[in-house]
């Protein structure tokens, strides 16, 4: 068994940051026969359970070394309609490699020996996708009769519409901006996931029958009511977490300061890094700080230093975050290569305020520097100001990743669907439904910020309480 794990190849730091072509490459047959060959097929394998969705790991590695990549596809399709996509984009980390018998117990996250799981998903799903596979439709013909709405097109709403159209239902999507995809194409850079690698994935879902319409915001265009009288028997709530947080310091309205939201959506759904050929604009400049230490955050970053690097602007780009790179909740990887890219990172740095120019411009930033204390409720220890630490930075943009909140738009709009002290939507946690009968909600609406891989398999399991349901009719 060969002992170290075989990385993808990634493109030089200094090449890559010209623009937003994917970093990371696929790995070819011979790098993804020599890192299945290490799995030694556990016979209890944890990985599995590691899985949110619960994808047949040992199965499909074991098809992957067979040399059955078909066999492999399929496996995983079972489970997940989205390979290609979450190959690139799980934390895996945090999740089946953590579990993975060659890490051990008590590690924050993944040894460096686990097998790279969601690499051989990303090589098995990019086969499926350039040899088109398909699995085959499971059409059961008591559901064929029914239609059931999804609001929302992020993962756990594509998630949810795919595993109802396999079984027969017909599904209509509702998203609220012009493309599909939700956090995956408006928070992602195409350097993480490429917008064909996702235009090919919610293909897919359009040839087993879902429609999609875009530009329509249920709770505004459409209430649920009007839903259910138009005939759909079912409602399935994927809306996300898309009102961003902030700080609630001084200066947080001056121009040039954007939450992460709205930047990454002008840069990866509006072509901001395109412009003039797309006519959005972002502006970029000379001292970006990004606040934050999550994934949206190292995106952020990555995204402010190409543009930098676009305009012809010395990059210069700063991380500032109030606890150690041990707490940071981002991927591992993004962290490795934001470094690599020449990111700079201020650790223990906790933001007091922005002060800016006659015409209303940010150029500086205050902050307190900090120490860890005790654990919090999210059981990391919590940073603490030290006392007249406080110092100021040049900041002629700042970019606030510090967390989104729920969507309010359908909840306000809504009487009697029940939401806890952060406005999440309640659900039964076994079935997924909300306090009205007959409405599900699953994803970043429910559970706050999750992951990709975490939204699905929240879907997965509103979308057998709904086929129960319909079955009962």
């Amino acid at each position: 068994m060969k002992k170290e794990s075989v990385m993808p190849r990634e493109q030089e730091p200094l090449k890559r940051t010209e623009d937003f072509r994917e970093v990371v490459s696929v790995y070819n047959e011979a790098e993804a026969l020599d890192e299945a060959q290490r799995c030694i097929q556990c016979k209890d394998p944890a990985c599995i359970s590691g899985c949110p969705v619960g994808i047949d790991i040992k199965k499909f590695i074991a098809q992957t070394v067979e040399k059955d990549y078909k066999g492999a596809y399929f496996t995983i399709r079972e489970k997940n309609d989205f390979p290609s996509m979450c190959g690139r984009v799980c934390p895996a980390e945090y999740q089946c490699r953590k579990t993975c018998v060659f890490t051990k117990n008590g590690e924050p996250f993944a040894s460096e020996k686990a097998i790279n799981v969601h690499f051989l998903e990303r090589f098995i799903g990019d086969y499926g996708m350039e040899n088109k596979l398909e699995l085959p439709a499971a059409k059961d013909e008591r559901l064929t009769k029914f239609k059931v709405a999804v609001v929302g097109s992020g993962p756990a709403g594509l998630c949810c519409a795919g595993e109802l159209a396999r079984v027969g239902v017909k599904v209509v999507v509702f998203e609220a901006l012009h493309k599909p995809g939700g956090v995956l194409r408006y928070g992602i850079p195409p350097f993480r996931l490429p917008q064909d690698t996702l235009d090919f994935e919610i293909d897919y879902l359009k040839k087993l029958g879902v429609e999609i319409v875009p530009n329509i915001i249920i709770g505004k265009t459409k209430s649920l009511d009007e839903l259910f009288d138009e005939g759909y028997s079912a409602v399935f709530l994927g809306l996300g977490a898309g009102t961003p947080s902030f700080l609630k310091v001084e200066g947080e309205n001056l121009c040039n300061v954007y939450s992460a939201n709205e930047f990454l959506t002008r840069v990866n759904l509006m072509g901001a890094y395109k412009f003039p050929e797309y006519h959005t604009p972002v502006n970029v400049g000379k001292h970006i700080v990004v606040i934050g230490g999550g994934n949206t955050a190292m995106d952020a970053a990555r995204v402010a230093f190409r543009l930098q690097k676009i305009n012809n602007i010395e990059p210069n780009v700063s991380v500032f975050y109030r606890r150690t790179e041990n707490e940071m909740p981002a991927r591992r990887l993004e962290i490795h290569h934001a470094k690599e890219e020449g990111i700079n990172f201020n650790f223990l740095i906790q933001p007091t305020g922005f002060s800016g120019d006659e015409d209303g411009c940010v150029k500086k930033i205050t902050a307190l520097r900090c120490e860890l204390g005790e654990p919090d409720s999210s059981g990391r220890r919590r940073p603490v100001p030290i006392e007249e630490s406080e110092f100021e930075a040049d900041c002629d943009e700042a970019i606030i990743a510090v967390g989104l909140n729920a969507n309010q738009v359908l909840i306000k709009a809504t009487p009697g669907l029940e939401v806890d002290k952060w406005s999440d939507i309640i659900v039964n946690k076994e079935t997924m439904e909300t306090s009205i009968k007959k409405v599900y909600a699953g994803g970043d609406i429910v559970g706050g910020e999750g992951t990709v891989i975490e939204a699905m398999g929240m879907a997965k399991r509103a979308s057998r309480s709904i086929i129960d349901y319909l079955l009962h009719q």
